[in-house]
């Protein structure tokens, strides 16, 4: 592809929405690939994602950090390098008033003790470099706000929406998701609610998520541009699959990716859940039909149970407990069904869970697999490259595997000693990263990101998803359909 080059700092296109959930991260996933594909140098940006599904990624130094999944896959979708200035600040819940605060890739305790306010005055020097240096290296950013740029109660405290919009001039594009109701009211809220040199910048309204004929719309996009001067400039249809998980909660996993269905995989929904962007590939690949878990009832039928990842292990656990759920998942066991632990599911199927430093929690496990999880202060953030051994029973299909992924987790597992000492052995098939029982249905490993290895879901199933690639070329072809091509120019 040939590049060029434009003269000055990299123009910013901003993708703001009136709700969370309007379709901000994939319509700037989108745009990223839309612009690199004019032969353009792109780079995305958020200067602050609220989110427990994060990506390993390049930082300062050579040190490995961690930025919200929706950047990583922005990046690969600009056709860049991801790394942590492209999200400098990122807010990983662990409780409904507690955050952790990660600060260009690494945990920061001090900004994580401080209250939400407090925050942006200490951390917009390090938002508005992170953006400078974005801007001077490329052609063009994308940027991503976060929930409504309305929100009055937070805008003297912005450091994510129309701050960074006026900081960078940015052309902005408004998002409603239509299917929800008042999409006109929040379009029109919103851009009322903002003072006028903010206003100023808002330059087209979207409609996301629209059922039916466009033509229905007629006469509102005119009345409303009446009102504010801004035109409707895109009109994007419900029944369309961008292919990428949500940003947002727990996405609908309901359908299948089409033909009859030979594998039902439950993934148990406990409130601290992480990193569950990981499963949409398995959502896509025709046959399996996901489902979330939160009862007993729920896993009923399932070929396989999944406990993912979580930002609180101990806590998740007992609430996993208060359902009922660690009977069932032990009956599914027990029955020689699959279980698979990710992560925080790994350390709930072992015997125990130590934390001498406030981390976590303490907490027995469900003793499915015979190891220990001790909680360090020190967050394990890297990427792998790894290859399973030999695995047996359920999972045999692994055995041999070269896979990809990456680590996020405060907590170190190993064998726990004393069932060693009586001969009760996990079987480790990739060293210090997974293990299984002897029985070989119960697989326990560290790795995210198994789903997303072509080479996995070929072995597991004998049929992939479609790439990445695949997917950020259609959401492109997606934008040239649905925009005039003069709303976008840089």
């Amino acid at each position: 592809m040939k590049t060029k080059t434009l003269p000055g700092p990299a123009r910013c296109v901003m993708v703001l929405g009136t709700t969370s959930g309007a379709g901000k991260s994939w319509l700037a996933t989108a745009l990223c690939r839309h612009y690199s594909n004019q032969g353009l140098k792109v780079a995305p940006f958020k200067a602050q994602n609220m989110s427990n599904n994060a990506r390993v990624v390049a930082g300062p130094g050579g040190a490995w950090g961690e930025i919200g999944s929706a950047q990583y896959f922005q990046a690969l979708a600009a056709r860049a390098e991801p790394d942590v200035r492209m999200n400098p600040l990122l807010l990983k819940p662990e409780a409904d008033t507690r955050s952790q605060v990660v600060l260009l890739g690494q945990v920061s305790e001090e900004l994580s003790q401080l209250p939400w306010r407090g925050r942006s005055a200490r951390v917009w020097p390090q938002i508005a470099a992170a953006l400078d240096a974005l801007r001077a290296e490329n052609d063009v950013v994308v940027i991503e706000g976060a929930g409504s740029p309305a929100e009055i109660n937070l805008h003297a405290s912005d450091v994510v929406n129309m701050r960074v919009a006026r900081y960078a001039h940015a052309r902005c594009l408004l998002v409603a998701d239509i299917d929800r109701g008042g999409a006109f009211a929040h379009l029109y809220g919103t851009w009322a609610l903002l003072p006028g040199d903010e206003r100023a910048l808002i330059r087209g309204f979207v409609l996301n998520k629209f059922r039916g004929d466009a033509s229905l719309l007629a006469p509102a996009p005119e009345m409303l541009r009446e009102k504010t001067g801004v035109p409707v400039v895109a009109t994007i249809p419900m029944q369309w699959n961008h292919g990428l998980p949500e940003e947002d909660g727990v996405f609908d996993m309901a359908a299948t990716a089409g033909g009859s269905v030979h594998t039902r995989i439950a993934v148990v929904a406990y409130p601290r859940i992480s990193n569950l962007d990981e499963f949409q590939p398995l959502k896509n690949v025709p046959g399996v039909r996901l489902s979330w878990a939160r009862s007993p009832a729920d896993v009923d039928g399932a070929d396989w149970i999944v406990l993912p990842g979580s930002k609180a292990t101990a806590a998740d656990l007992a609430w996993l407990r208060a359902q009922g759920l660690d009977a069932a998942v032990a009956a599914h066991a027990a029955r020689g069904a699959r279980v698979l632990g990710i992560c925080g599911g790994l350390q709930m199927l072992g015997e125990a869970l130590i934390d001498t430093v406030g981390v976590d929690g303490n907490g027995p496990g469900l003793g499915l697999l015979p190891l220990v999880t001790s909680f360090e202060a020190e967050k394990t953030v890297r990427p792998a490259h790894t290859r399973f051994g030999a695995v047996q029973g359920a999972w045999q299909a692994l055995g041999g595997v070269a896979v990809q992924g990456y680590e996020i987790h405060h907590g170190q597992t190993a064998q726990h000693p004393a069932m060693a000492a009586k001969g009760d052995v996990a079987r480790e098939v990739i060293p210090g990263l997974a293990w299984q029982n002897g029985a070989g249905n119960v697989l326990g490993l560290y790795l995210h990101g198994l789903f997303e290895d072509g080479g996995v879901l070929r072995a597991l199933f004998g049929a992939g998803a479609p790439t990445l690639e695949q997917v950020f070329d259609r959401m492109a072809e997606g934008v040239g359909r649905w925009f005039d091509p003069r709303v976008l120019e840089i």
